[in-house]
């Protein structure tokens, strides 16, 4: 699923440490420079994912409250 050049990763309903597994793993796959949003339910998300951009060197662009979870715009490194 893609908004615009922007792809959509649903991770809602799974629970820490999944989130940021899958979100590396799906970046890994991607290009530079190309960007990812994320959206959980997970409350420790809003710790955990920009922890693992810091560590990984991504840039977390956006982080923003939806619904019952977080949304996250990463551009990978």
């Amino acid at each position: 699923m893609s908004a615009g050049s922007i792809e959509i990763y649903d991770l809602r309903g799974l629970k820490c440490p999944l989130p940021v597994l899958r979100c590396r793993k799906r970046l890994s796959s991607m290009q530079q420079g190309e960007e990812l949003l994320v959206e959980t339910s997970d409350p420790l998300a809003i710790i955990d994912i920009p922890h693992m951009c810091r560590e990984d060197g991504h840039s977390l662009l956006e982080m923003m409250p939806i619904g019952a979870g977080h949304r996250f715009r990463i551009r990978k490194a």
